[in-house]
């Protein structure tokens, strides 16, 4: 029988950084890298010759980028791996530190996530401009909205309710590359992207890093660190797509297989499930993913969303960073950051966005409906 994460030797977040995404910039891919593996490194109070190992996750640097980017912080002789899966690439960099520490080769090991385009891409109308040619999926998530508002009876004002909210919590997050609250109003009459969904219900282009410290019990000892700040990964689970009966929404069947994995390993409910930290591409995936997470059942979820259960304070605060909507999706960060999000919450250590008596939460990555990845994390 396959072993899981939770068969192996318990592993804990110990540090993680950022370096906030933002718009596309002058600034080098380098600089957004060290400084959130800075950040991390400062957070867990470790020194970087502790680091035994790091997991590189972007999908748009090319070859290698990782070695220009670590020279900086010391030329330790650490086995360096690169890791490309779309947008679950830094997810998966995650998940392999995670087994590399679980597994006993390695104490301490680092994932990071960093991306940004090149060239250079400017924009004229500031953070809420959407390129006309940034997001390739556009039409095929605003059918999948007028499918769900048709097959549920609800309206597209009630799926914007969504980005609403995801505005309101990037707009407490200094990490987060949208950092202002929108109305409905201003949802609903922003930038036509394709059918009903406009630039404020779709993630932005951007760029940016994350990082995350993932360390044995053994090497929280050894180092001194503060066990009392560690959080534990109780669950690492990761599929990809099969052949699927027609009609359904391959990314949201794939999601509820990858679910079950998740929650079966960790022996949570899902209403055991305080954070969630979700693809939120765009609006309508946000409603598609809880539901087959198992959070309410299918077709309910913009009545959690109007009643306030998804809110921060709510039953299950959903995307308190600000989800990809807000928070961004520079692609390499994105998985990673998801983690951050999660560890600071379950600390209780997140300020105005702090999610009341968190002690579960779960990070949730698909790339190109290809490929899933979970991650459930508990306050020990």
């Amino acid at each position: 029988m396959a072993r899981t994460l939770k068969d192996l030797r318990p592993v804990y977040v110990v540090g993680v950084g950022w370096h906030r995404y933002q718009n596309p910039s002058d600034i080098s891919y380098v600089t957004l890298g060290v400084t959130a593996i800075r950040e991390a490194l400062a957070d867990a109070r470790l020194e970087w010759p502790s680091v035994e190992s790091a997991y590189i996750g972007t999908a748009l640097l090319g070859m290698a980028p990782g070695r220009p980017m670590l020279r900086h912080l010391g030329a330790t002789g650490l086995p360096i791996s690169h890791i490309e899966n779309a947008s679950a690439s830094g997810s998966t960099a995650f998940r392999q530190a995670c087994i590399e520490v679980a597994s006993g080769l390695s104490d301490v090991s680092l994932a990071v996530g960093v991306d940004k385009r090149n060239p250079v891409r400017r924009e004229s109308t500031g953070v809420d401009h959407l390129a006309e040619d940034a997001i390739a999926q556009f039409t095929h998530f605003s059918l999948l909205t007028n499918e769900y508002a048709h097959r549920h009876k609800v309206s597209f004002e009630d799926i914007a309710r969504v980005a609403v909210k995801n505005h309101r919590n990037g707009a407490k997050n200094k990490n987060a590359q949208r950092q202002r609250e929108r109305s409905l109003e201003e949802v609903l009459g922003g930038k036509k992207v394709a059918g009903s969904l406009t630039a404020l219900q779709c993630t932005p282009i951007g760029e940016g890093a994350a990082a995350a410290i993932i360390a044995s019990e053994d090497g929280i000892r050894r180092l001194g660190l503060d066990g009392g700040r560690a959080v534990r990964v109780v669950s690492s689970t990761a599929r990809s797509e099969r052949v699927y009966d027609a009609g359904l929404g391959f990314d949201a069947v794939l999601t509820k297989e990858t679910a079950a994995l998740a929650l079966a390993e960790a022996q949570i409910s899902p209403k055991e499930l305080d954070i969630i930290e979700l693809h939120d591409a765009f609006t309508v995936e946000e409603l598609h993913y809880i539901e087959n997470i198992g959070l309410c059942p299918e077709g309910h979820g913009v009545h959690l969303l109007k009643e306030g259960a998804l809110d921060i304070g709510g039953r299950c605060a959903v995307n308190p960073s600000g989800g990809l909507i807000a928070m961004g999706h520079p692609i390499g960060p994105t998985g990673v950051g998801q983690i951050g999000e999660i560890t600071t919450q379950l600390r209780g250590e997140a300020g105005a966005r702090q999610h009341p008596g968190a002690r579960t939460g779960l990070a949730h990555m698909v790339g190109v409906g290809a490929v899933c990845y979970m991650h459930l994390l508990q306050k020990p």
